[in-house]
């Protein structure tokens, strides 16, 4: 069963990522954060606010971000269907500001991509054979 994908919405600087088209904010917290790829950032924040706001019914997150200096200003929150309840921008306020989840959005947004990442696997497949290089080189300096 496939879902309705995710719209992601380009302009110049900025980049929107939402369920529905066009992306509406009924609710809204903005913040700031340092440089990253702004699509890896808008997915982890917008998973984070979902699970958080799961229960608000008729909730579609909208994630919002815009080059700003040295940095990307973040807009977080989304449509709901119906009537926005007065803790919806507290909780996702609560979200946003949250000292763990900002610093794992900054490294899972910071990683490499692609062929720049080294391949783990090849690594353990040499580990015996430098081990093994590691002790002949002690065995033979005694």
């Amino acid at each position: 069963m496939n879902r309705t994908p995710w719209h992601i919405t380009r302009t110049d600087g900025a980049l929107t990522l939402s369920r529905r088209l066009p992306a509406r904010f009924d609710v809204a917290v903005e913040t700031v954060l340092p440089a990253a790829d702004p699509l890896r950032l808008a997915h982890q924040i917008r998973q984070d606010m979902w699970r958080k706001l799961q229960s608000l019914r008729g909730f579609s997150p909208v994630v919002e971000i815009t080059a700003e200096g040295q940095g990307l200003r973040v807009r977080a929150g989304g449509q709901v269907m119906g009537r926005v309840p007065a803790n919806a921008a507290g909780q996702i306020a609560d979200v946003l500001d949250n000292p763990a989840r900002r610093a794992r959005w900054i490294r899972h947004a910071s990683r490499v991509q692609g062929a720049q990442l080294p391949d783990s696997r090849a690594d353990a497949k040499d580990s015996r054979r430098i081990a093994a290089k590691i002790d002949m080189k002690s065995e033979s300096a005694s």
